[in-house]
């Protein structure tokens, strides 16, 4: 399958829907619901969860859903690691919810095996279909829904941008998490188009931000020029730490989303993963009124955003081309 990368506007196929004035779970009925949450990947004192948080509730609220009065909220915060991330999402299956909202490959396959019959919406979920989540993105069937992360074919696209931010790379890791499925897609993607580019594409294998760590510098000092980090619950927490040793090491690195770029990171090429807990908000209420979850398709984004660090750039002794910042979304001087 083939995906345009290009910048287009960010318009959710649903989005009317999703964001429409009256709300049709909240007009239907006036007993209390309970929807459970599980994003994966952010503690609970990560500003960037309670963003996303607060774009959800929000949005719930837009549609009429008050908390207290006709929709109570179960938060789970995990350490984001797997025997954490098994106990919170036991135990929200165990509480019964009207729907559960979860976040992350990892977090969803531990669902899946908890979860037969519970109505779940998930958010940041890359490659659905060849993770096992869904057996299509039209007609989902089941009980999951939700929006996408990435297609398989980016990891080939994070691979060209990174050769244009630093032309001199010839040896690129790739962060893979054997828990994600998908990380082997985009792996391939990227060893596919390597060879075009004048790069040889290994993987660095971890289970935890301690091997990733060790990985990485083992990487450097045999010669490594080049990072891709995937998205993944370890990488998302221990950003900070991926971040400060990639310019310690003097590795360019291109991340998927744009908080790592704006925490210090080289590049990030991404969407806006806010709107999806929107649109996650108008999936729920949608649910609770009475639309079943294989009814909804599963949506992507029609954004992504590339955004530049000059000053990490400097850093690294590297020149951004003027072509390439012409394209960026954001420029962080």
């Amino acid at each position: 399958m083939t995906t345009d990368f290009r910048r287009r506007e960010f318009i959710p196929l649903l989005a009317a829907a999703a964001l429409r004035p009256c709300a049709a779970g909240a007009q239907q009925s006036d007993r209390m619901r309970r929807v459970g949450l599980l994003p994966v990947g952010y503690r609970e004192a990560d500003p960037e969860g309670q963003a996303r948080m607060a774009a959800f509730r929000d949005s719930l609220a837009r549609l009429g859903w008050s908390e207290g009065r006709n929709v109570q909220l179960e938060f789970r915060w995990s350490k984001n690691e797997i025997d954490d991330i098994t106990a919170e999402a036991a135990a929200l299956v165990g509480s019964a919810p009207d729907v559960i909202v979860i976040s992350s490959n990892l977090g969803l396959s531990i669902l899946q095996k908890l979860n037969k019959s519970i109505s779940t919406v998930f958010v940041q979920i890359s490659d659905p279909i060849g993770s096992g989540f869904v057996g299509s993105l039209s007609h989902p069937d089941g009980n999951f829904t939700g929006f996408q992360n990435f297609e398989a074919a980016i990891g080939g696209k994070w691979l060209g941008l990174l050769k244009e931010v630093a032309p001199a790379i010839v040896r690129v890791a790739v962060i893979a998490y054997p828990d994600t499925a998908a990380h082997s897609e985009f792996l391939r993607a990227a060893e596919a188009v390597a060879p075009s580019l004048g790069i040889q594409v290994s993987a660095i294998k971890a289970h935890n931000a301690d091997e990733t760590g060790r990985g990485i510098a083992e990487f450097a000092n045999a010669g490594g020029d080049g990072l891709i980090v995937l998205p993944h619950p370890a990488n998302i927490n221990s950003r900070a730490l991926l971040v400060e040793l990639a310019a310690r090491l003097h590795l360019p690195a291109i991340y998927p989303f744009n908080y790592f770029a704006k925490d210090g990171g080289l590049v990030s090429y991404g969407f806006d993963q806010i709107e999806q807990w929107r649109g996650a908000a108008g999936y729920v209420d949608r649910i609770l009124g009475g639309t079943k979850p294989g009814d909804l398709p599963v949506q992507a984004p029609t954004k992504y955003e590339l955004i530049v660090n000059l000053k990490a750039a400097r850093e690294l002794g590297l020149t951004i081309s003027p072509s390439l910042l012409a394209t960026a979304y954001e420029v962080i001087e």
